[in-house]
């Protein structure tokens, strides 16, 4: 593990390493941790990172190292779990030439350019490489989306809360979040988005290239509940997303340790650039209230 200044490292380490826990992850262990520099502008970073390292190392036992490169020399994958985006484009350049399977924790970059440029770097290394939010694989999400005989999807309604985090830019801190569930329903081609916004609420409307739309409301005032309203030719099914002890980050660990064994990400390297770039578009029209175009052509 890179990056210890995120809630995620102890939730994984506890999934990876007790057998009895509901939601277990088996199949890996922790070897080594690293817990990077603290982002000095960021509370969430700065404020965290000496309590959850000395909970890896005293709760569980993880030895305490001192680079990144050193994490990589001695595992055979590697988390990067810094919960600042923009710390994690010199993080990976650091242990991409390892060649080790890597896992980064949202949001992936802050740029589209920069997610670009990290997906560069894993194939010139050959690196798996993987990102994604939890609530892709939420259990109610993956039943909704795995049931037998059901009609294409025509569009989806996602929502859940959405705070900013000063100085990490607009919707990348928390809109992440939703944005994922949207692609997970929708899939990738999102050719344009348009954001209405006020003080407590955001609505996203994307139009995919073949003329679906697929929106997220995000939420700064009221609860904080996670769903989607998945719509089909016949039907509009609720998927109500319970955020219930551990199984939120149990899907999510699942899938990672897949892609580490089998060398094979479960999120496809353009689905993910296109998120970054539709959180950068969305942030743009947030700013000036117009359309903005995922891919404008020349």
């Amino acid at each position: 593990m890179i990056g210890l200044d995120t809630s995620h490292a102890p939730e994984f380490a506890a999934l990876l390493s007790d057998s009895l826990l509901p939601g277990h992850v088996p199949g890996g262990s922790i070897v080594a941790a690293y817990p990077g520099e603290p982002s000095a502008d960021l509370a969430v970073s700065y404020g965290r990172v000496e309590r959850i390292t000395d909970e890896l190392k005293h709760r569980f036992g993880v030895p305490i190292v001192d680079s990144a490169e050193a994490v990589a020399e001695q595992c055979d994958a590697v988390m990067i779990l810094s919960v600042d985006g923009r710390v994690h484009l010199e993080l990976f350049k650091r242990i991409a030439p390892y060649g080790k399977p890597v896992f980064i924790d949202k949001p992936f970059a802050v740029s589209s350019s920069e997610a670009a440029e990290m997906f560069e770097i894993a194939a010139r290394y050959q690196v798996p490489l993987m990102s994604c939010s939890s609530l892709r694989y939420t259990d109610e999400l993956v039943a909704e989306l795995q049931r037998d005989d059901t009609e294409a999807i025509l569009g989806a309604d996602c929502y859940g809360p959405i705070e900013f985090e000063p100085p990490l830019p607009g919707y990348y801190w928390y809109g992440i979040h939703t944005v994922e569930m949207l692609y997970r329903i929708m899939g990738k081609g999102c050719v344009s988005v348009t954001v209405t916004s006020n003080e407590g609420y955001d609505c996203m409307v994307g139009v995919w290239q073949d003329g679906r739309i697929g929106t997220v409301r995000g939420n700064r005032q009221g609860n904080w509940q996670y769903g989607a309203l998945i719509h089909r030719q016949s039907t509009a099914s609720l998927v109500d997303i319970r955020l219930e002890g551990n199984s939120i980050y149990a899907g999510l660990l699942s899938r990672i340790m897949h892609s580490f064994q089998t060398g094979k990400p479960d999120v496809e390297a353009e689905e993910t650039i296109e998120i970054i770039r539709f959180l950068e578009c969305a942030n743009e029209s947030r700013q000036s209230g117009a359309t903005v175009k995922l891919f404008p052509e020349g």
